[in-house]
């Protein structure tokens, strides 16, 4: 009888691997030493940055199901090279990622959501597959000129600041940030199948995966959640997830939810969690010139002391470049302040501490920000609203306008804000699209009483910004 129960096991076995569906890693000139490489470097970065929970409980938590997925990996796609990790930070953002060659990182906000293990555990299949598919380093292989050395950076950047994180101030090469961690549809869709396939073999319900992400979308309706910005839906997600999980056989499982309770209750006894807007606004690399005359940039060197005399711009200029990504020329007694996703212009006296908050009075910023919309009047709206919503005395000072910026189509938005020195300050938005769909964005900033003074210098540094990425529409 023995034999005959093994082969009949083994003709279930044989059939179910028959009907899964196959996926096939794209092509890439990396090594696997490589996304190590490059995720080790971003993750220690990351945990710099993040509010990590320190919790023996629900880092267990997190670890286990991440050990029996990873058990559960194909061995061809399973480097021996992978150094996997499983952390938990306590950010409300229903979010989580996984860096190339194993480090993964889950917000308290996606634990929140979920209503079962199940569902944690679809999320982190998911993320899981991304990682055994190196599609982080087979978006790098498709772009031209992608450079080993500029990418750890470039990762960095985008995880850090919530955003595309171009690291212009460290001259990594254009929209690497953005091609290893932005998936496209069909590398979704890739991560999807795999994820319900380790899924099943670890002994869950691969349908909790689809129901995850049904949550995450009617979050979504609301303004978020983060995670969709990254990882955007191919169609018809939670149809073709059922049909692969009718394909497969789950693999016993003795939990019985226990643990994801107690978990829960043990991510309620931390400290209030933040968003990552918040996280952002406390680090070097700023908002994206959101609260521009609050804590953004908190990072950067002073300029001076705000309130004492800012000397009027020179008429002479110097050209600055920001990285691979811009040239532009700005007065030459105007100071460089860098950060990782943005780069300001500021005079003497024009940025620094005053009132137990930095702040910037006069100057301009270019950055790089990422687009909610492949439509430009959409994306600059949003990016618009993100500036009024983390500085609350921004409002509005009449309709954007069409122009020419930097030979491509761009909208003009002006802002009016209570300026840090007394009355209102101004401020002007401008916005074009970049080759990879993403913001570059121009912000103007000078008191009202200063305008006029600082007009023919705002607009001739505007004037003077080429961009070298590939032509933006």
């Amino acid at each position: 009888m023995k034999p005959a129960l093994s082969a009949a096991a083994a003709l279930v076995l044989s059939a179910t691997l028959a009907a899964q569906t196959a996926i096939k890693p794209p092509k890439n000139r990396y090594k696997p030493e490589d996304d190590v490489k490059l995720g080790r470097e971003a993750a220690a970065e990351v945990r710099k940055q993040y509010p990590v929970i320190e919790n023996g409980q629900i880092n267990d938590f997190l670890s286990r199901i991440g050990r029996d997925l990873v058990a559960q990996a194909p061995p061809e796609l399973n480097k021996p090279e992978f150094e996997y990790s499983f952390t938990a930070v306590n950010l409300k953002d229903i979010n989580a990622f996984a860096l190339p060659g194993g480090p993964m990182f889950v917000n308290r906000g996606m634990v929140d959501a979920a209503a079962n293990e199940g569902q944690v555990a679809g999320v982190m299949a998911h993320e899981l597959a991304h990682v055994l598919l190196r599609h982080g380093t087979a978006n790098a292989t498709k772009a031209q000129n992608a450079q080993f050395g500029a990418l750890a950076g470039a990762i960095a950047g985008a995880v850090i600041g919530g955003r595309v994180g171009t690291a212009v101030s460290q001259g990594s090469q254009f929209g690497l940030g953005t091609l290893l961690l932005k998936y496209s549809r069909e590398y979704e869709k890739q991560a999807d199948i795999l994820g319900a396939q380790l899924m099943a073999r670890a002994g869950y319900d691969p349908n909790d995966l689809a129901r995850m992400f049904e949550t995450i979308e009617k979050q979504a309706k609301g303004g978020g959640p983060e995670w969709l910005s990254d990882h955007p839906n191919p169609g018809n997600r939670s149809q073709y997830i059922a049909q692969e999980a009718r394909a497969l056989q789950v693999a016993p499982n003795a939990r019985n939810g226990r643990d994801f309770q107690e978990v829960k209750q043990a991510f309620a006894q931390q400290p209030a969690a933040r968003s990552m807007g918040e996280l952002a606004q406390r680090t070097a690399n700023g908002t994206g010139g959101g609260g521009n005359t609050s804590s953004a940039g908190g990072g950067l060197a002073s300029t001076g002391t705000p309130g004492q005399p800012v000397p009027p711009p020179s008429a002479r200029t110097r050209t600055e470049r920001g990285g691979s990504i811009f040239s532009v020329n700005v007065p030459s007694n105007w100071r460089t302040l860098s950060a990782n996703s943005f780069i300001r212009y500021v005079p003497e006296n024009g940025y620094g501490p005053m009132n137990g908050q930095n702040v910037l009075t006069h100057g301009i910023e270019l950055g790089v920000a990422r687009a909610t919309s492949t439509d430009l009047a959409e994306a600059a709206d949003a990016f618009i609203e993100g500036l009024i919503r983390s500085e609350s005395t921004v409002r509005r000072s009449g309709e954007p306008r069409v122009v020419t910026f930097a030979g491509r189509r761009a909208l003009a938005t002006a802002l009016v804000n209570r300026s840090p020195l007394g009355g209102e300050e101004r401020l002007d938005v401008v916005t074009t699209r970049l080759a990879d769909g993403n913001l570059f964005y121009a912000l103007t900033v000078v008191p009202e009483r200063d305008e006029a003074a600082y007009a023919d210098t705002f607009e001739g540094i505007l004037q003077s910004v080429r961009l070298n990425d590939r032509r933006g529409s």
